[in-house]
């Protein structure tokens, strides 16, 4: 396990690649936002939420597991697919609901989450079914989008989308059931427990309470 003082480091390669991505956040709007860059756009966009598990990956395997890393990782992670989803959409890439279906869950995770971290400081590890969800989001809606750009291959790239996209949002509101368990016995374990008042000290007998004699 890794002490106090490591976990405590900013400066380690796996939050310089999480502050890469959200540098290059501005950059992949940018460009989709500009018709005549919008194919570059998508594949920053793509690289950009792709890797997503770089981070994580280096952390564990070079034992660099910080507590910046822990908050910034899904940070850069949420943000990406949050800003990108947005612009999708104002571009009409991804259709509206589509893309509300992902950033309502996304608001209500991350308000949950930011509650539980900072005023109970409780923090929930991600479960598999949360990252099955998560991957197929950020693979089908960049093919929904290079579809709609009718890029090459774009019939095959519109099928596989809207597949990922559908599996993706069903396990992405599905997760939340095994989620509240997690918080309800999270918040349960830091609870503190009942106070139990102090007994008063037993007095011999015949000493307690005033004399009765003149």
């Amino acid at each position: 396990m890794p002490d106090t003082d490591s976990l405590d480091r900013i400066a380690t390669v796996p939050n310089l690649l999480s502050a890469i991505r959200i540098a290059l956040i501005p950059v992949f709007v940018l460009l989709l936002l500009n018709p005549r860059t919008q194919t570059a756009g998508l594949v920053l966009f793509c690289a950009t939420v792709a890797t997503d598990w770089v981070d994580g990956y280096v952390a564990r395997r070079t034992h660099q597991v910080s507590n910046l890393g822990k908050v910034l990782d899904p940070v850069a992670d949420r943000v990406a697919i949050a800003a990108g989803l947005i612009t999708l959409m104002v571009i009409g890439a991804v259709p509206v609901w589509a893309g509300i279906l992902v950033l309502a869950r996304d608001v209500f995770v991350l308000c949950v989450g930011a509650y539980l971290a900072f005023r109970r400081s409780v923090r929930i590890d991600v479960r598999w079914i949360g990252k099955a969800a998560t991957m197929a989001l950020m693979i089908g809606i960049p093919a929904i989008a290079w579809a709609s750009f009718d890029l090459w291959l774009a019939p095959v790239a519109r099928i596989l989308g809207w597949a990922l996209y559908a599996f993706g949002i069903v396990a992405y509101y599905a997760a939340l059931v095994p989620y509240a368990g997690d918080v309800r016995r999270a918040l349960a374990a830091a609870a503190p427990g009942p106070e139990v008042e102090p007994r008063p000290p037993e007095q011999p007998a015949g000493a307690g309470g005033p004399s009765s004699g003149p």
